[in-house]
């Protein structure tokens, strides 16, 4: 199915509203629920299309799962050796977080699988899984190119390993991390720079002992899960389209409800907040392990910074739409140390300097990263190339753009965020589906 978009210029976002649930949690919930011993009851799960092969895959495994219903989902959880053979290949669709995370758990299982994806995840690289895990014993058939489709050998005794990422990858952490669940001895990685800890949070919340010693994670094989209820809070991923639309666009004032502000994730915010955005937090909590809070954006103008590269994979989601606000900042923007955008949904790279090119802005991609003139944009066509948050970036753009802009293939939206268009029209942006 074709979707583009059509977002009209001007606007300003107001009010207050909630953001769907965080895919990265939602995704964990159901994998860890599924092992644990007992029902785990979940809240506010994304029924996205990404989390739902997740939660499909799961289903396919033998696994009983009630919902999702309103975001609520019920997981019989079969234990650390109750899935069973699909008896069919494991169709996850676009998301690259389903096949690399179910690469180290399938690894550790009695029987073979084999997973499967669309035309974007099946050109995605799949080696900076499948190498270490053949470390610890895995069996592991992708494509000469190191894609997938994924086969993946059951019926290998797994052995723990002390791994030192050479890119910072929270998937990649995880993968292992799962695979250690069922290897004999210690399994450790070690991470060169901070990415999301959802899994090591969340396996303690199933009763999972995990250790953290500085940049290393590590845990011992052979536990178990008890299953537990999980409240998952709203993505903040998915709120940054809202924090930069609303402090780009004059006479906005926007409350986000609910966020995840877990310290692994908030790059966006500190970045914001480096180039001059007026954002402040209020109702910190936690909940279910995760940090939480309101957060509200009121327009303010922003200025060209360097990006420090500190900041690059606690925002490595977020670039699309921080492009965006390099834009309609003030100077220049420098983003270096990003290469891993270029392995994304898309080129993240060279299609975000493509469309920002397209609508007049001075945007000129590097091996690593953008630099960034502050400029006026101009309407025009930019293609998303089928990449969810490309597609959501644009959209926020015509909040300053002089014309509109009609944005290509933006089907794939709804991998992460369904019903953005009704919820981003609801606070101000003047967007429509043809």
């Amino acid at each position: 199915m074709t979707i583009t978009f059509k977002a009209e210029p001007g606007g300003k976002l107001t009010g207050k509203i909630r953001v769907p649930g965080d895919k990265s949690i939602s995704h964990r919930s159901i994998m860890l629920g599924a092992l644990a011993e007992g029902v785990t009851e979940v809240k506010g799960f994304l029924q996205g299309e990404d989390s739902l092969a997740t939660l499909e895959a799961f289903r396919s495994l033998g696994v009983k799962i009630e919902g999702p219903d309103n975001g609520q989902v019920r997981i019989h959880g079969v234990g650390m050796h109750g899935l069973r053979a699909a008896g069919e290949p494991l169709n996850l669709g676009n998301s690259g977080t389903s096949m690399r995370l179910l690469s180290g758990l399938l690894a550790g299982q009695s029987f073979t699988s084999q997973m499967e994806g669309d035309e974007s995840l099946s050109k995605r690289p799949m080696r900076r899984v499948t190498e270490p895990l053949e470390k610890m014993g895995a069996v592991i058939r992708t494509t000469e190119t190191g894609t997938a489709p994924l086969i993946v050998e059951g019926g290998h005794k797994l052995n723990g390993i002390h791994y030192t990422m050479p890119v910072a990858s929270a998937q990649v952490k995880s993968c292992l991390l799962l695979a250690g669940l069922y290897a004999h001895g210690e399994t450790c990685v070690t991470e060169p720079a901070p990415t999301r800890d959802h899994t090591e949070r969340m396996l303690q919340g199933f009763g999972y002992p995990v250790e953290r010693k500085g940049s290393t994670v590590c845990l011992q094989g052979g536990g178990k899960l008890s299953a537990t209820a999980l409240d998952v809070p709203a993505d903040i991923s998915s709120a940054a389209f809202f924090m930069v639309g609303a402090s780009i666009a004059s006479g906005s004032d926007l409350i986000l409800e609910h966020v995840g502000i877990n310290p692994t994730r908030i790059g966006v915010i500190n970045i914001l907040r480096q180039m001059g955005a007026d954002i402040t937090l209020s109702n910190e909590m936690t909940v279910s392990g995760e940090p939480v809070a309101d957060v509200r954006i009121k327009s303010a103008p922003l200025q060209g910074i360097r990006i420090p590269e500190d900041q690059v994979p606690l925002a490595i989601d977020e670039f699309p739409v921080l492009f965006v606000a390099a834009a309609c900042a003030q100077g220049q923007t420098v983003l270096t140390g990003a290469r891993e955008l270029r392995v994304k949904e898309s080129d993240r790279i060279q299609v975000m300097a493509d469309g920002l090119t397209a609508l007049g802005v001075n945007a000129q991609a590097t091996d690593d990263g953008m630099i960034i003139e502050g400029g006026q944009m101009s309407g025009g066509r930019v293609h998303s190339h089928g990449d969810h948050r490309i597609a959501m970036a644009f959209a926020m753009a015509s909040l300053r753009a002089n014309d509109i802009i009609h944005i290509d293939d933006c089907a794939n939206v709804n991998t992460s965020f369904p019903g953005f268009v009704d919820l981003a029209c609801s606070c101000g942006l003047n967007l429509s589906v043809q």
